[in-house]
C-alpha cells in the first residue's frame, strides 16, 4: 500500500492547483541556481504527474516550449498548456529529436525521475545510480551547448564519485542541493549543471 505524507507542502500544492508537492523543489532550484530562462525550451524527464511541467510552462511563458517524456500515460490535466507537449515514451528509447517533434536540442533538461523502489537503501541506492548514469548518456543527444541541467539523485559514496569524476567536467559549474521542501526521511538531493560543455 502507498502511503501519501498530507504534510505542508501537499497541502499547499493542492492548494495552489500543482500537481504534486515536488514543484516546491523545482522553486527552490530555480530560484537559487536561475535554471529557467522565459522563452527556453525544456525537456522534462519522467515529468508525470506534471508539476514540474507546469512550474516550467508558466515561467517560460507562450514563446518557450516544454516536452514531457514519461512511460505513464499522458496527463489529461496539462493537455490545456498550450505550449507543452507530452509523449508516452520510454526517453532511452527515443534515437532522433524528431521522434519527439523537435529540430533543435533543449536549453534545459530536467530529470525527477527515480526508480522503483524497494526500501533496500543500498539497491534503491544502486538503482537510482544506473538511472543518472544512463540520463548522463543521452545528454549529448538532448542539451544544447551551454544549458542547463537538473537531476535527481539518491545519496551514496558512489554518487558522489560519479558526480566527481563525471558530471562535474560536462559543465561550467555544478551544484549539490537539497531542497527544504524534501522530506527529512529522502535521501535524495539535486545535481545543479549550469552551462553545458558539450562533452
Amino acid at each position: 500500500m502507498t502511503f501519501k505524507v498530507k504534510d505542508y507542502y501537499y497541502q499547499k500544492a493542492k492548494k495552489e492547483n500543482f500537481l504534486a508537492r515536488s514543484v516546491y523543489k523545482l522553486d527552490e532550484i530555480d530560484s537559487k541556481f536561475k535554471v529557467i530562462r522565459k522563452a527556453d525550451s525544456i525537456l522534462d524527464l519522467g515529468y508525470y504527474p506534471g508539476s514540474w511541467v507546469q512550474y516550467s510552462a508558466k515561467k517560460v511563458e507562450q514563446k518557450g516550449e516544454i516536452v514531457g517524456i514519461d512511460i505513464q500515460n499522458v496527463s489529461i490535466e496539462l493537455k490545456h498548456l498550450k505550449n507543452v507537449k507530452l509523449f508516452k515514451k520510454d526517453i532511452f528509447e527515443i534515437k532522433n529529436l524528431v521522434d519527439i517533434d523537435r529540430l533543435e536540442k533543449f536549453d534545459v533538461v530536467l530529470s525527477d525521475m527515480a526508480p522503483s523502489t524497494t526500501g533496500i537503501k543500498c539497491v534503491d541506492q544502486d538503482r537510482s545510480l544506473a538511472l543518472v548514469e544512463k540520463v548522463i548518456g543521452i545528454l549529448p543527444d538532448f542539451l544544447k551547448f551551454k544549458g542547463h541541467f537538473v537531476i535527481k539523485i539518491f545519496d551514496s559514496h558512489d554518487a558522489q564519485m560519479l558526480i566527481k569524476n563525471e558530471i562535474k567536467k560536462k559543465f561550467t559549474s555544478l551544484h549539490l542541493f537539497r531542497p527544504k521542501s524534501t522530506r527529512s526521511v529522502s535521501k535524495e538531493f539535486f545535481v545543479i549543471g549550469k552551462e553545458y560543455l558539450g562533452t
